[in-house]
C-alpha cells in the first residue's frame, strides 16, 4: 500500500490503512477525486511492463507507478465494474490508470510500456470502507 501526501510528492509505503468511501485511503491527498480515489496495480503487468522498457533490464519499485495497492495473483480485469474486495472494503473498478508523463520522467520508454492492456492498472471508487493491511486477500468479483 502507499499514499501521498500532497499532489507530485514522493509516494508513502504503508503496511495497512484506513479506506472511507468520502477520502480513499486516509492521508492520500488524491483520495477526493471521483471515479479514481483508490488504484490499483498488479503485479504481473508492472513486470511485463518494466520487461518492455528498452535497456531497463530490471523491475522498477512498484511505487514509481504512483499507484496506491499492489496486488498478485489476480488478473487485471481490463474492464471498469467489476468489484475487489479486501477484507471488509469493497472498489468498484471504475476504469483504467492511463499511464501520464510522470511515468516518462521517472523511465524512459516506461509510459509507453504501461499503455497496452491496462498495464497502468485500475481506477476505483470505495463503495465500502474498512481497514486493509498488507498481505490480505483481495477477490475481484
Amino acid at each position: 500500500m502507499a499514499r501521498t501526501a500532497r499532489r507530485l510528492a514522493a509516494m508513502e509505503e504503508i503496511p495497512h490503512a484506513t479506506i472511507t468511501v468520502e477520502a480513499g485511503i486516509t492521508g492520500d491527498a488524491r483520495g477526493h477525486k471521483p471515479g479514481r480515489q483508490i488504484t490499483l496495480l498488479f503485479r504481473e503487468d508492472w513486470e511485463a511492463a518494466c520487461r518492455d522498457v528498452p535497456g531497463l533490464g530490471a523491475v522498477l519499485p512498484w511505487v514509481t507507478r504512483r499507484a496506491n495497492l499492489l496486488v498478485e495473483g489476480l488478473v487485471n480485469p481490463r474492464r471498469a465494474g467489476g468489484y475487489m474486495i479486501i477484507g471488509e472494503v469493497v472498489l468498484e473498478v471504475a476504469g483504467e490508470t492511463e499511464p501520464c508523463a510522470l511515468m516518462e520522467k521517472a523511465q524512459a520508454g516506461l509510459k509507453a510500456a504501461l499503455t497496452p492492456d491496462w498495464r497502468g492498472g485500475v481506477c476505483c471508487k470505495v463503495v465500502k470502507g474498512g481497514e486493509i493491511a498488507q498481505g490480505n486477500f483481495v477477490i475481484l468479483d
